[in-house]
């Protein structure tokens, strides 16, 4: 298994942070790759995928745990990923978000077929940085 981890600082408290990590609908507008994001109850997303150009389907289990601001998830279809965002308030108004990314590259590889699969391990690699920008700049204007 491969893990990843990253962290970025917004200029958002906590709470505002939290919101938007539980909201499906704000997945395709920073997550790449993401079409369509559509909850299910309290604790499963559907996720629709553009992987190396193909359309994926998969569905994510949330777990949180609410007194240490932490979002536990993982894959319950498709490829096996897992992963937890951790919030810490800096101040009043910034939160530091923790990103921690686990994954097998050759089944990501293998769920992703031939080449593209090659590329779409790479691209988990390169966009996690990436994702988190795009999550930064979007909670940051919502508010």
């Amino acid at each position: 298994m491969s893990t990843l981890e990253e962290h970025i600082d917004i200029s958002v408290p906590l709470e505002t942070a939290w919101d938007c990590l539980h909201r499906a609908d704000t997945y395709p507008r920073c997550v790449d790759g993401v079409r369509e994001a559509r909850s299910q109850g309290t604790d499963r997303t559907h996720l629709d995928l553009d992987a190396g150009g193909q359309a994926k389907e998969c569905d994510v289990q949330i777990t949180d745990d609410s007194t240490e601001n932490v979002m536990r998830w993982h894959t319950t279809s498709g490829p096996d990923l897992a992963g937890t965002f951790s919030l810490l308030p800096l101040d009043q108004e910034h939160t530091r978000l923790q990103a921690r990314f686990e994954y097998d590259p050759g089944t990501v590889k293998e769920a992703f077929g031939g080449p593209q699969g090659f590329a779409q391990a790479a691209a988990i690699e390169r966009g996690l940085r990436t994702d988190l920008q795009q999550l930064k700049q979007l909670v940051e204007q919502e508010r």
